[in-house]
């Protein structure tokens, strides 16, 4: 169990091909904040599954076939299918 599995069952509950979220939505989902990095850095959001990745959070959008679109100046994330 991961601080970010909330959002992995908020996504997978999710049909549309496009999710866009504000980190504010994003945080009321974990019920915790994001980490200060995930609002400075676009590497945060980087969409890597590969054991050797140290970026947990991204199995949250990933395993459920998203990848994360994030756009830090307006504070949100759009989450799209993978395979549109």
């Amino acid at each position: 169990m991961t601080k970010y599995d909330p959002l992995h069952t908020t996504l997978k509950k999710r049909t549309e091909p496009e999710i866009k979220l504000t980190f504010a939505e994003i945080e009321r989902i974990l019920q915790a904040p994001l980490l200060a990095t995930a609002r400075q850095r676009n590497q945060w959001w980087a969409n890597e599954t590969t054991p050797e990745s140290r970026h947990v959070q991204c199995h949250a959008w990933r395993d459920v076939g998203y990848k994360a679109v994030p756009d830090l100046s307006r504070q949100t994330v759009i989450f799209k299918e993978l395979y549109v």
